[in-house]
């Protein structure tokens, strides 16, 4: 989320202004908090309302094999090569921005300082094939989705998208991958448990050393 914040800044011309200036992301990064949260809260809206339908990890696997719902990961890439549910289909609500201009530039150092370190993402935008290629990929409109991400935020606003779009019978993955167990889905591919595919850079880390402790822990 902040990858998309960041890279909705603009450089500043105003000098000499009687009124203090914002800093180089104050206003646009409330701005586009604004629409984030706008829509997100549709997406509230939507499943508060019965029309999305909230599955939690642990019955996802049921509505997959048994109600034909399809499991759309909206992850993006490096998420996905570390853990992926098989015979999930993968289309990507966020890309690598490829945006290497000087702002560019500024904006990945600024994210990579703030973000990318600890959590190990790149800076992204929104994916602007994304739609098109849902369409391309599961053309019925009628046809039962569910949509998934890493913590579950995400895949809310991919929810909100695909029901403007006209996607009649949609799902949304409760807590994402984050909240599910190991038994949850049987069949996993990746190098990676399922719900720490969301966890890089030095947190990965420090992730690895609570895992370790706990297993010390338990055998003690």
């Amino acid at each position: 989320m902040a990858a998309v914040l960041l890279n909705q800044l603009q450089p500043t011309t105003l000098k000499h202004s009687k009124q203090p200036q914002p800093s180089l992301c104050a206003t646009p990064q409330r701005s586009a908090a604004v629409r984030v949260n706008a829509t997100s809260g549709n997406a509230q809206q939507l499943i508060q309302s019965g029309t999305v339908r909230p599955i939690p990890p642990k019955d996802a696997a049921t509505a997959v094999d048994s109600e034909g719902y399809i499991l759309l990961d909206i992850r993006p890439e490096w998420e996905r090569a570390k853990a992926r549910v098989s015979g999930s289909r993968h289309i990507p609500l966020f890309v690598k921005d490829p945006d290497n201009s000087p702002l560019g530039l500024l904006k990945k150092w600024v994210h990579f300082g703030y973000i990318g370190l600890w959590t190990g993402q790149n800076m992204t935008m929104f994916n602007p094939e994304f739609l098109r290629q849902v369409e391309t990929q599961i053309p019925d409109k009628d046809s039962k989705i569910l949509v998934a991400c890493g913590e579950g935020l995400r895949s809310m606003m991919a929810v909100s998208k695909l029901h403007r779009s006209g996607y009649a019978n949609l799902a949304w993955l409760a807590g994402g991958y984050k909240s599910a167990e190991d038994s949850h889905f049987p069949a996993v591919e990746g190098p990676e448990k399922l719900q720490y595919a969301t966890v890089g850079g030095a947190s990965y880390y420090f992730l690895q050393l609570l895992i370790l402790l706990k297993a010390v822990g338990n055998k003690d």
